[in-house]
């Protein structure tokens, strides 16, 4: 006998899952006249294959935002979901293959290994993980960030705008389900800062990537698809189609 057909509601089957989704989430430090709202109710969704940028001012939340959602850091109360999977119901084994197998991770810090080679520090995800590399992905991912001829250069030999596309590559290399970034061109002069924006950029275009970055620079989020405002752990606003112009207008109001 064949399996009964499952019929779903049009609105629900149509929807597509979000990359990654947090739902009425709080982060509480400290108790009483000492306590500290870092998130307070903030429910928000990434969708799939977009960029976004989150700004506020200083203590707003954007990087315990962020942390939370990549599963760095627990939430006091909420929900986060990467994909289907609700993060708060993984024990640590399960949460540390997801966040190694589906998340990538590019901070202001390279975090690059200085003894290994650009490429051993791309692939070296995936060693941890005892995979192979998808030679085809990866060979796309090293072309697409102009590392060809740099595979065999340490960090040391490298710049700093070289050293963070080789953290972008890394991230990439697993393929992930989403890549978070923590004021990624923080570290950057504003040429190197433009080819690394250009290049995540290009990861959503042309590699269907989700990327979810925190910045506090107009220009680096211009290169967004959507800008999420901060401010007092709470969402007050958004901006499509941003530019930096309108982003710095829009910041000003938050006095900065």
């Amino acid at each position: 006998m064949s399996a009964p057909l499952l019929h779903y509601p049009p609105d629900i089957a149509a929807a597509p899952v979000a990359a990654a989704r947090a739902v009425d989430v709080y982060k509480i430090y400290g108790r009483g006249q000492t306590e500290v709202r870092a998130l307070d109710g903030i429910t928000i969704e990434f969708a799939a294959q977009t960029f976004t940028a989150i700004m506020g001012p200083s203590g707003s939340g954007k990087s315990t935002l962020l942390h939370c959602v990549a599963g760095l850091d627990s939430l006091t109360s909420g929900t986060v979901l990467i994909g289907a999977d609700d993060l708060s119901a993984l024990d640590d084994k399960a949460l540390t293959l997801l966040r190694r197998d589906r998340i990538g991770f590019v901070f202001q810090a390279y975090n690059l290994i200085p003894t290994l080679t650009a490429l051993e520090n791309i692939t070296l995800p995936l060693r941890l993980a005892g995979r192979k590399p998808d030679r085809a992905w990866l060979e796309k991912v090293v072309s697409t960030l102009g590392l060809a001829d740099r595979l065999e250069h340490r960090p040391a030999e490298m710049s700093g705008g070289q050293q963070q596309r080789v953290a972008v590559a890394r991230a990439l290399a697993t393929r992930p389900d989403i890549i978070f970034g923590d004021e990624p061109t923080g570290n950057l002069d504003s040429h190197a800062s433009t080819e690394v924006l250009h290049f995540l950029r290009r990861a959503v275009d042309e590699m269907n990537q989700t990327i979810v970055m925190v910045t506090h620079d107009p220009y680096a989020a211009s290169f967004a698809d959507r800008i999420v405002f901060l401010a007092d752990g709470k969402v007050v606003d958004e901006m499509r189609e941003p530019t930096p112009d309108r982003v710095l207008e829009r910041m000003k109001g938050f006095g900065e």
